[in-house]
């Protein structure tokens, strides 16, 4: 799971909502409650390509996920008593492979309590409700909910990106080695033992990547 600032605080339009059931998997859709734009509203395309935009710009998203396509996003509103029960995203999705969710929070956490984005895990569950223009991502095969809003409203973008790299265990690995030459490269300038690290993981990306 990777937290990002991806500078999508603001949505201008006030768009027009409908049943999110409308996007759900069939199994997805027994616990699904909340409200999405309607796939019709005229504002939908310009808030996707504000979202799109704005994540690939972001380098720490780009090392995280490395994208190779990012899905028109959802947009959801949440308000009192709804909540999306314990569910995982569809494989595929509009024809590509799904490897990465993102959630991007478009609500202050002071605007809404509960309506936390649970996140299950081997380790356990992790909470996370973030400043909005934050996102999270995490891979696609986690199991996952929103918790329920006990009041306020709650307003998010999610999306899902088909990564170069399909292994979570090797997106881990690359972004790992890539944060380190970064560290050392503000500490020490360029040294052989960066050269050696950077060709390591150019070789690590070209040995994975599929294109």
């Amino acid at each position: 799971m990777r937290t990002i600032s991806s500078g999508c605080e603001i949505i201008c339009a006030r768009p027009r909502y409908v049943d999110g059931r409308r996007t759900a998997g069939r199994e997805a859709r027994t616990v699904k409650c909340n409200e999405q734009v309607d796939r019709g509203d005229p504002s939908l395309a310009e808030m996707q390509d504000l979202v799109v935009g704005r994540l690939l710009d972001n380098a720490l998203f780009r090392m995280a996920t490395r994208p190779h396509v990012v899905r028109p996003p959802l947009f959801s509103r949440y308000d009192a008593d709804m909540a999306y029960g314990s569910h995982v995203d569809d494989a595929i999705m509009g024809g590509m492979r799904t490897d990465v969710s993102v959630t991007v929070f478009l609500s202050e956490p002071e605007d809404y309590d509960g309506g936390e984005l649970v996140i299950e895990s081997a380790a356990g569950e992790q909470d996370v409700k973030l400043p909005a223009g934050s996102a999270v991502c995490y891979p696609t095969t986690s199991l996952h909910r929103v918790a329920p809003v006990v009041s306020g409203e709650r307003l998010a973008a999610v999306t899902w990106v088909r990564s170069l790299v399909r292994d979570a265990d090797a997106r881990e690995l690359l972004f790992d080695l890539e944060t380190a030459r970064h560290a050392l490269f503000e500490r020490l300038g360029k040294t052989p033992e960066l050269d050696l690290l950077a060709k390591t993981q150019s070789n690590l990306l070209r040995r994975w990547a599929e294109d």
